[in-house]
């Protein structure tokens, strides 16, 4: 159970090693037979259903624990993005995230994703650097004074997109977005309680780097505006 990446390792490889083979031999018979069929394809989708036979299988004796079903989620997300972008599988076929959709395990999903991102956002805040910019020595780069703890969980958010944009159906992904918009919330009043401590202090360093923060925070959100 906690070595998701054996089988969904191997079943790459199978694909890999074969595609030579069907590609070369198998598709020039279903060709001059008149059919239709990619040869490679077929062979994919029928290895991606061993997979989700396996995932079904093993999801509910992972639920509940975090650190092995968390294991498995970003297992997946990666043989997923190998099968689409080496392997050219498509869109239309089943996948695993049919499985990561499911209710139960979608659930599941969204509170581990929650609580990983609030304790990022603990750590980032607490951190030394939090109010420094990364990019402070270099002029031309650093015209916003973006401050490290803005950019972190910017891309926190980025990740996050990333992590569910090719779940199967808008209504899933939209509860994602609603989880993001929860987080931007829960930064805002972050951002907030430290001002409240530095009011008497308003053109000080950490002030002005909170002022800053919203700053970014407001362009580039303003800038994914256009991403449907």
């Amino acid at each position: 159970l906690n070595k998701p990446e054996w089988y969904l390792t191997q079943v790459l490889m199978w694909i890999g090693n074969h595609s030579k083979f069907l590609d070369d031999k198998i598709q020039p018979i279903l060709d001059k037979a008149g059919s239709s069929v990619n040869a490679g394809l077929e062979f994919s989708r029928a290895l991606v259903m061993l997979i989700l036979e396996k995932l079904a299988a093993d999801i509910p004796f992972l639920l509940y624990d975090d650190t092995l079903f968390c294991h498995l989620v970003d297992e997946v997300l990666l043989f997923e993005r190998e099968l689409y972008s080496v392997h050219g599988y498509l869109s239309s076929f089943p996948s695993c995230m049919h499985i990561l959709s499911e209710e139960s395990c979608f659930q599941r999903w969204l509170t581990v994703e929650k609580k990983f991102a609030l304790q990022k956002m603990d750590s980032m805040l607490s951190s030394e650097a939090a109010w420094i910019s990364q990019y402070k020595d270099i002029t031309d780069v650093d015209e916003m004074k973006v401050p490290d703890c803005a950019e972190t969980f910017m891309t926190l958010l980025l990740v996050i997109t990333d992590r569910y944009k090719n779940l199967p159906t808008a209504s899933r992904k939209l509860q994602f977005l609603a989880l993001q918009k929860e987080l931007v919330d829960d930064f805002r009043i972050r951002l907030t309680q430290v001002m409240k401590e530095e009011t008497r202090a308003s053109l000080g360093f950490r002030y002005c780097a909170i002022l800053n923060a919203v700053n970014y925070i407001a362009t580039v959100l303003a800038d994914w505006a256009d991403n449907v």
